[in-house]
């Protein structure tokens, strides 16, 4: 890492990092609209309090990604009420957000969507292969949860998704779809961006052909250089000014 690059930014007072996180989120469901990540009242994206860590923001149940402001986001407890904001939320969302939230301490936020390639390479089965080096962003470092009983509410299986996904940065949720989490809300949005654009890239180059894989200590090696929590971050920056600039009302 250079020591000129921009660093994810730190907060003397809970009101900015909790606004700053809201930006975050707003602008992130804003662009998981733009790339056509959105299928009805499906996905989510949450990200906890700051300063009521079992509690987390999230988007209201059957908003228009593509509409979300700030202003819109929920405020939902560990019991699943919403203590902040005037809509219903997500039942499925809560299910498996909060057990994540509660089995990984370490992370902010978690984004999950019915997206066109990532539900498609979910009926395989499979993880993705090292076919590319934005693939080894993902190299020992995502999950397949080998299961699918139908849409997630019930608590005991949003623990089994958590437990499977570890400590690991993405899950493929098997006939379902692409589930990612991040130390901040940019990195669990853009790893999801990026992993659904391998599955893309895996489905294309698979139909097309025999592929070669990069080799073990290859794709290790270009993981720690590529999958990191920074490069999560970093990678989402330019994203969050360019739709911020396009559509400033997401702010309010």
């Amino acid at each position: 890492m250079m020591p000129d690059l921009p660093q994810p930014p730190t907060f003397d007072r809970l009101e900015d990092e909790r606004l700053h996180r809201k930006q975050r989120l707003a602008a992130a469901l804003r662009l998981f609209a733009q790339l056509g990540f959105d299928e009805g009242v499906a996905g989510h994206i949450t990200a906890r309090d700051p300063e009521r860590e079992d509690h987390f923001w999230v988007n209201p149940f059957g908003m228009y990604f593509g509409h979300i402001c700030v202003s819109d986001l929920l405020l939902v407890n560990h019991r699943g009420e919403v203590v902040r904001g005037d809509r219903p939320v997500n039942a499925a969302a809560f299910t498996i957000h909060s057990q994540i939230h509660q089995a990984r301490p370490d992370i902010v936020a978690a984004a999950h969507a019915h997206s066109p390639y990532g539900k498609t390479w979910s009926a395989l089965g499979r993880l993705l292969d090292p076919l590319t080096q934005d693939a080894c962003a993902f190299y020992d470092d995502h999950v397949l949860f080998d299961d699918y009983t139908g849409v997630v509410l019930e608590t005991p299986e949003g623990k089994r998704i958590a437990a499977t996904l570890g400590d690991r940065k993405a899950i493929v949720l098997r006939n379902h779809g692409l589930l990612t989490v991040g130390h901040t809300v940019d990195e669990a949005a853009w790893w999801f961006i990026a992993m659904e654009r391998c599955c893309h890239s895996q489905l294309v180059a698979e139909a097309a052909g025999l592929t070669v894989p990069i080799d073990p200590k290859t794709a290790s090696l270009t993981h720690s250089q590529i999958g990191t929590p920074y490069m999560g971050w970093f990678n989402f920056q330019s994203m969050y000014d360019a739709i911020v600039t396009r559509q400033p009302e997401l702010l309010e």
